[in-house]
C-alpha cells in the first residue's frame, strides 16, 4: 500500500453508494440495554468475526455506516438456513443485488479493506 494510500486509506470508504463501516449490536440483557458492539470495514470481516466468536445470530442486528446516517440489514442477508451465520461466499451473493455494481464472480469493491473486526 501506498504513502497515499495509508494516509486517505481504502478508495471504497469514499464511494458514498457503500457503507463506511458495519456495526453489530448484540442484546446482552432482555430488553436490549447496553448491547455488545463489534465494527468492521466489511459485512464478511464483521460476520466471520461473530462466528468464530459463537455470537448468536438471533440476539444481534446489523447496521450500515454511511458517512451522515446508519441503516438496518435485514438479517435475511446475513443469516442463513437453520439460523447460522451465512459464509462468505454465501454473503458475496446475498450482497450482490443489494450494492449493485460491487460485488461480481471475481471480488468485489470491498477488497481494498481490512476485514478486522474490533469489539469486545
Amino acid at each position: 500500500m501506498g504513502l497515499v494510500a495509508r494516509i486517505l486509506g481504502p478508495k471504497s470508504k469514499y464511494e458514498k453508494s457503500l457503507p463506511y463501516s458495519y456495526e453489530a449490536r448484540v442484546r446482552v440483557f432482555e430488553d436490549g440495554s447496553d448491547p455488545k458492539t463489534y465494527l468492521s470495514d466489511t459485512i464478511c470481516g464483521l460476520v466471520e468475526h461473530l462466528e468464530r466468536n459463537r455470537v448468536d445470530p438471533a440476539a444481534t442486528e446489523i447496521f450500515e455506516i454511511f458517512q451522515e446516517r446508519e441503516t438496518p440489514i435485514d438479517a435475511r442477508r446475513f443469516v442463513g438456513a437453520g439460523g447460522r451465520w451465512m459464509t462468505r461466499p454465501e454473503l458475496c451473493r446475498s450482497f450482490e443485488q443489494h450494492y449493485p455494481g460491487h460485488i461480481h464472480a471475481t471480488g468485489c469493491s470491498f477488497e481494498d479493506r481490512e476485514r478486522g473486526c474490533a469489539g469486545p
